[in-house]
């Protein structure tokens, strides 16, 4: 931690509140939090003052904060090429996509890089209507896919109704046993109900209109809503029996959160193993040092466009600096066991802890997670499963803070995202505040 000046972190303030536009918000009232510079776990404020960065700023921190060979890779190319047109062929570039199709396997030939998640989906629907001649795209309602144009149209939640200006896209409810649309009372029939329902709206939509089924592999900012039993499976099937295509959103769930290089790989979600037809990533690719996402792309969607011209592309696709970023974050989760820690801290720490808690707090209504991507519901009571109100929620965040520890907070719930390198230590370090955090509420 350099020398701080207190001053600098008024200035900074200062200055947000006069000239930046924030995300998602009203304008008027905001007091963002300042952040002077971080490692690892950890952040810092102008005042000295650390805090455990759970919400691994949005979920996308995996492999922490200033991991010095990521850094390193980036200077080095920016000492050497630090940007070059996407038509040009760049030994960076082939280098990350390589690594990534290496961990995606044999059924994919190529990566289509982007700036981030919501133009990979973005793309990711291009591709999928321009392969199948058909238009539109089934996605859930508790969703979020990114807030480009059919990006957030196929996003679920209250941030699509102010901006429908894509066609072709329909919604249907995905699986969600704690607040389940289906009456069901196990995992297993709310995994059977909602395929019912999933088939029915596409055969109620006509088939032969629908290019994609668009599912986050783990629906993350909608609450960590890990699919029960034989989902994926299922979907999968329905994809073939009418001639679908499958694109599975990993910009959350991907590179670590869920305790494998992708939540779909992952035998926990998917022990049939169903493979998409198209993949997304971005976020912990590289911990968004640099801008990147990008499309995973079969091979039998590959080679339509071995021909065909791709109506497509973005400026700085595949950009240097991001592709070292990307090859240098492989590297160094392989090598240092950073997928594997992440697992074995969900398994060990993780999952145990927070059930404790959710014993020691009944305003915990439902635990959910696995890796480093977890959520806890939060209720008035456990028999109503009533969502507290805003004011609770927000109460819990500023006692978080005040203990030194940053939060992710959602709607009713509070997630615990920390990165994948983060260590026991920190783990049982941040259980001990949520309990005191919680405490202080009731």
């Amino acid at each position: 931690m350099t020398d701080l000046d207190p001053a600098d972190g008024v200035r900074a303030l200062e200055l947000d509140r006069a000239h930046v536009f924030h995300s998602w918000s009203a304008q008027g009232s905001l007091t963002p939090f300042v952040i002077a510079g971080a490692q690892g776990t950890e952040v810092w404020d102008f005042d000295g003052t650390r805090y455990l960065d759970f919400s691994s700023q949005l979920v996308n921190t995996n492999i922490g904060h200033g991991h010095p060979a990521v850094v390193e890779a980036i200077q080095r190319q920016a000492a050497v090429l630090p940007t070059v047109a996407p038509a040009h062929a760049n030994l960076t570039r082939g280098e990350a996509a390589a690594r990534i199709l290496a961990l995606a396997g044999s059924d994919f030939g190529k990566v289509f890089f982007t700036n981030g998640g919501a133009d990979a989906n973005e793309n990711a629907i291009r591709l999928a209507r321009l392969t199948t001649g058909r238009d539109k795209v089934l996605s859930t309602y508790r969703s979020y896919h990114g807030n480009t144009g059919a990006a957030i149209v196929s996003t679920g939640d209250w941030r699509r109704v102010p901006n429908e200006y894509a066609r072709g896209h329909v919604h249907f409810f995905g699986p969600f046993a704690y607040r389940s649309e289906f009456w069901s009372d196990s995992p297993e029939q709310e995994s059977e109900r909602a395929l019912h329902h999933l088939e029915r709206v596409v055969q109620a939509e006509g088939p032969a209109s629908i290019a994609a089924i668009l599912l986050e592999t783990v629906p993350g900012t909608a609450g960590v809503l890990v699919p029960p039993p034989g989902y994926l499976a299922g979907v999968r099937a329905i994809a073939d029996r009418y001639g679908i295509l499958l694109v599975l959103d990993e910009v959350m769930a991907g590179f670590g959160r869920t305790g494998d290089w992708f939540a779909w790989k992952n035998r926990d979600l998917n022990p049939e193993g169903i493979v998409p037809d198209l993949f997304t990533f971005a976020k912990g690719v590289n911990s968004g040092y640099v801008p990147a996402g990008g499309v995973v792309i079969s091979e039998s969607i590959a080679h339509e466009f071995d021909e065909r011209v791709f109506p497509g592309g973005l400026t700085y696709s595949g950009h240097p600096l991001a592709m070292a970023s990307i090859v240098a974050t492989i590297d160094a989760m392989r090598d240092e066991g950073i997928i594997e820690n992440a697992a074995r801290i969900g398994r060990d720490l993780l999952a145990p802890g927070l059930a404790r808690l959710a014993e020691r707090h009944p305003i915990i209504g439902d635990v959910r997670g696995l890796g480093v991507f977890w959520a806890l519901d939060l209720v008035t009571d456990r028999e109503s499963r009533e969502p507290v109100s805003p004011s609770v929620v927000g109460a819990l965040k500023a006692g978080l803070l005040e203990r030194g520890l940053l939060p992710f907070t959602a709607d009713n719930r509070l997630h615990v995202v920390p990165p994948c390198t983060v260590s026991d230590a920190e783990v049982e370090r941040a259980l001990e505040i949520y309990d005191e955090a919680f405490s202080a509420l009731s």
